[in-house]
């Protein structure tokens, strides 16, 4: 429950639909730990036309969209958003691409070119988060931190067999 002062426009528990999903790399299943950690930290998420919350939140990809099935604490469906997939796809497979050749860097290349690689990620991380803001404009109201958590979880989602 909510202590006094704490929103109630909160996500208080995520889930990721396993269907599919083939195992992951240390450095993806380090990345979603971080994420869902950093999102029940700290998130704005505020349905729209939804009394309530705190909410529990399950993500999957379902029929070529991305599902947003929101649930009260009691985990009755409250709300289902779908989005879209394939204004993301291009940008979630770049994004995979940088986050491959980071994690190499990391390994053995020069802070210089580990910083620049970075910096291109964190680019390609932060136009990810904008377009699921974006794409959730009508539906949910999330602030920026929250969209860059829920959209690393998007990506660890487009990983399937």
């Amino acid at each position: 429950m909510s202590g006094p002062g704490e929103s109630r426009s909160r996500i208080v528990d995520v889930k990721l639909d396993e269907a599919g999903v083939i195992r992951r790399s240390p450095d993806v299943e380090h990345e979603r730990k971080v994420a869902m950690f950093d999102l029940l930290e700290e998130n704005h998420f505020a349905p729209i036309g939804v009394d309530g919350g705190p909410f529990r939140l399950r993500l999957a990809i379902e029929d070529n969209r991305l599902v947003f099935d929101i649930r009260d604490e009691a985990d009755a469906e409250l709300a289902r958003v779908g989005l879209p997939i394939t204004p993301m796809r291009r940008l979630v497979k770049d994004y995979f691409k940088i986050c491959e050749s980071y994690f190499q860097a990391i390994k053995s290349a020069t802070p210089s070119k580990i910083e620049a690689i970075d910096m291109g990620r964190r680019g390609l991380h932060n136009e990810g988060s904008e377009m699921l803001r974006e794409l959730l404009a009508e539906k949910v109201e999330l602030d920026f931190d929250t969209a860059r958590r829920l959209f690393t979880l998007v990506c660890v989602l487009h990983i399937r067999a």
